[in-house]
């Protein structure tokens, strides 16, 4: 028997089928395009998501040792705060927008307002209202296209309307609500007195469960498209940040996780309720009731690595092609020709704005200490090490608060020992990869249908199957230089932030 995990990734959907014991026997992964129609603004069609998913469970399906009727249940996890608008026919009204659309400062600060101030609206959420949330896209989307505003009478989030499609039910989870920046993470409901005082319709707000609540059975219609028994079960799931935490067994506070994807983040789990002094991290609501899930997230990780590769990086692309290796390897062994520290070059990856401890949607990427003897080993390993000092500030606000013990690292970033050993040199402290990492928020969605069938009686029996794979200590010396960078890199917002305000008021 089965238990099926989706994950609709900003790049990528994935699905991924395991036994009840954590043994992985079948994935599946289809990718698709990110629309930039005018800097900072992202957005996707809903249809490639569908398509992608489908076809990735189509492919699972195909052998002929699985059988539809032995998975048991399915659950989801998905790139957070999209906006998916659908009318009164279910239909998508629009190209959703995404977490890494940044159109909507104006209306976050709206928003803030209209609570009564940066501490009146963490009274009532617990979270500041980021522009990658999805509550000032809502609003967003009411004053700059109020004919589709009035059209809408449901939002979802990415990976909620693929459940709409396999099951029929309109909703979302705690963990993705959270993400909204209109939800009561202490009290887990919408807030309809903030989205009241913002001029938003509560209408349009899902239901809500906790991840590991039913959401559905797949429908006929779903079953003869793709192969699926009618009937199956599916389980609400939650927002990938959230998945792939509890997916890497990050639970209990001190045990804190890094996250190297298209955009990163560090986490750390709680037990209960914990406050958010000045709204510098994200407080999200966990996978299983009563607990909870907190990050800070950089807007741009391993998309910065990525924007190297396509737009500086096309003679490392052909050479890699030429050798058969991926490009991001290569990349890598280029990166250790430099030194820890990169010889003083330091760069800041705010290439999409910034959220944490930034949040400012104007703020531009920065390669600083450039000079007629800078290297090309010495502008990638800039580039690596910038977007690790990203992860280190976060951690650093952690331990302002609570004993970070360790580091689990997970994400695309997980898989490569170069970006290891920078998190241990930069960030001071052991970093161990655990078994599954590499499949994301698959493996940690698929772990939630098992909760959600009484498969696992709790989160400890569920992650009881994961084990350490790789473990990296810090070198003195190599810490020493990096060190000296990242005293750098730490003034470069700072010293920067006038010209972002400066150039975002041009409209540049």
């Amino acid at each position: 028997m089965y238990l099926m995990g989706i994950d609709i990734g900003t790049s990528t959907a994935k699905c991924l089928l395991m036994t009840r014991d954590g043994r992985v026997v079948a994935s599946a992964a289809n990718g698709y395009d990110l629309l930039t129609p005018k800097p900072g603004w992202a957005e996707q069609e809903a249809e490639w998501w569908i398509t992608a998913a489908f076809d990735g469970i189509r492919t699972i399906l195909s052998d002929p040792e699985i059988k539809a009727e032995e998975i048991e249940g399915i659950s989801f996890s998905g790139q957070m705060h999209g906006l998916v608008a659908l009318d009164r026919d279910g239909q998508v009204i629009r190209k959703p927008f995404l977490w890494c659309d940044q159109r909507c400062q104006e209306e976050c600060d709206e928003i803030e307002a209209a609570a009564g101030g940066r501490e009146a609206l963490l009274s009532m959420t617990n979270n500041v209202m980021l522009t990658g949330y999805t509550g000032g896209k809502i609003l967003w989307l009411k004053k700059h296209e109020p004919e589709n505003y009035a059209k809408m009478t449901a939002f979802l989030c990415p990976k909620d309307y693929l459940r709409y499609r396999l099951t029929g039910s309109v909703g979302t989870d705690v963990s993705e609500a959270s993400g909204t920046g209109f939800f009561d993470t202490k009290n887990r409901s919408w807030c309809n007195e903030l989205i009241e005082r913002a001029g938003l319709k509560t209408a349009v707000f899902p239901p809500v469960s906790e991840s590991i609540g039913l959401a559905g059975y797949v429908t006929e219609e779903a079953a003869k498209a793709i192969g699926l028994k009618a009937g199956t079960p599916c389980f609400a799931g939650g927002g990938d940040a959230v998945v792939q935490s509890f997916g890497s067994g990050l639970i209990h506070e001190g045990d804190a996780g890094t996250v190297i994807g298209t955009a990163g983040n560090v986490s750390m789990g709680f037990e209960g309720f914990r406050e958010n002094p000045g709204g510098q991290l994200q407080m999200f609501c966990g996978v299983t009731p009563g607990s909870y899930m907190s990050f800070g997230a950089t807007q741009t990780a391993g998309g910065a690595l990525r924007w190297f590769r396509d737009q500086l990086g096309r003679d490392i692309v052909r050479e890699a092609e030429e050798k058969g290796v991926s490009a991001y390897d290569l990349l890598g062994e280029i990166a250790l020709q430099s030194p820890p520290g990169a010889n003083g070059i330091v760069f800041a990856p705010y290439l999409s704005g910034e959220r944490c401890p930034y949040p400012d949607a104007n703020a531009r990427g920065v390669l600083y200490g450039i000079s007629l003897n800078t290297t090309q080993s010495e502008v990638v390993r800039a580039v690596m090490e910038g977007i690790v000092f990203s992860l280190k500030q976060i951690i650093d606000i952690y331990r302002s608060f609570t004993e970070v013990r360790s580091v689990a690292a997970s994400g695309g970033g997980a898989a490569s020992d170069v970006f290891l050993k920078m998190q241990a040199d930069i960030i001071g402290l052991p970093v161990y990869t655990v078994s599954m990492a590499e499949e994301g928020g698959a493996y940690g969605a698929a772990l939630i249908a098992g909760m959600g069938l009484g498969i696992y009686k709790t989160p400890e029996v569920a992650l009881s199957m994961l084990k350490r794979v790789k473990s990296v200590l810090p070198v003195p010396e190599d810490a020493a230089l990096c060190r000296k960078t990242y005293a750098i890199y730490r003034e470069i917002y700072p010293s920067m932030k006038h010209v972002y305000k400066l150039s975002g008021e041009l409209d540049l």
